[in-house]
């Protein structure tokens, strides 16, 4: 009689619709532990390897997406589901593959262990095609610096005072073996977050260098490896609006002022990025030289 459970189990399986062992659904995060409020990607792949063409994506519903809080047994969802858009057809043995932003549909402001579900609806056969529950982590972050500024106005509304707003810098323990610097842009108490915009890999003994021009807008440079340095610009949504990687020569990579008023960076070497690099024509390809 202990051999039953094991028995039924066999029996199930041999139950199961045929489509469901011909449809695969894969989910896969791009990291495992996210700060609140951060952009949180997932990628689907769904493998059809029916023999038959599917039609998908007809509403916005054929992909749904459940985020559960692993702490408190909750559902995490703000209200709507993330709109994946656009119908398609997938033949036999194809591969489609959707990524979606997750953050701005889920409540997941609060720190804890959560885990992620994808469903995909085949309507020709009406039924759902589930992926394994994936688990991540909302974890705080260490704050290095923060910073009130004002929103600038447009032009003519300078009557009334500013929106106020704060940068805050932290550092987050990626993966327990890697530093991350993250930018933070909320209200003047911090309750209300607007973005939180990872900037990238840091050294432990890293002293961010963080100044604020005339449209508030934030330059950070802060050193990212052994002889590298991360210059950013960030505007006062928290978009990244300029990047650039200075090495450590001769001398050590500075915010300074110019003539002008500018925030630039001060000593080092620019690297050279590669849409600016020169496009070197093998001798075999130069045009003959003219006689």
């Amino acid at each position: 009689m202990k051999k039953l459970p094991f028995i039924l189990a066999l029996a199930f399986l041999a139950f199961l619709p045929a489509q469901a062992q011909v449809m695969t659904l894969d989910l896969s995060l791009a990291q495992s532990q996210f700060l609140p409020a951060e952009t949180l990607p997932v990628t689907i792949h769904l493998y059809n390897n029916s023999g038959q063409t599917l039609h998908l994506g007809a509403d916005n519903e054929w992909v749904t997406f459940n985020v559960q809080s692993l702490d408190n047994n909750t559902t995490a969802i703000n209200g709507s589901q993330p709109p994946v858009t656009g119908a398609f057809d997938l033949g036999s043995s194809e591969v489609a593959t959707k990524r979606v932003d997750l953050e701005p549909y889920f409540n997941l402001k609060q720190t804890g262990r959560y885990s992620v579900t994808a469903h995909v609806h085949i309507p020709q056969w009406n039924m759902d095609v589930p992926s394994k529950p994936q688990e991540f982590d909302i974890i705080d972050g260490a704050e290095l610096w923060s910073q009130e500024f004002g929103v600038p106005m447009p032009a003519g509304m300078s009557n009334r005072p500013p929106e106020v707003r704060k940068y805050t810098l932290e550092e987050a323990n990626y993966l327990q073996k890697q530093l991350r610097m993250y930018l933070m842009v909320t209200d003047a108490s911090g309750r209300q977050i607007f973005k939180v915009t990872a900037i990238g890999d840091m050294v432990s003994f890293s002293r961010p260098e963080a100044q604020l021009d005339g449209d508030s807008n934030l330059h950070l440079l802060y050193q990212n490896g052994g002889e590298t340095f991360l210059y950013t610009v960030a505007d006062p949504d928290g978009n990244i609006v300029e990047r650039d990687i200075y090495n450590y020569v001769n001398s050590r990579p500075h915010l300074s002022l110019n003539d002008a008023g500018q925030i630039v960076v001060v000593g080092g070497a620019l690297k050279t990025k590669p849409v600016a690099m020169p496009v070197i024509v093998p001798p075999s390809e130069s045009p003959a030289p003219a006689k």
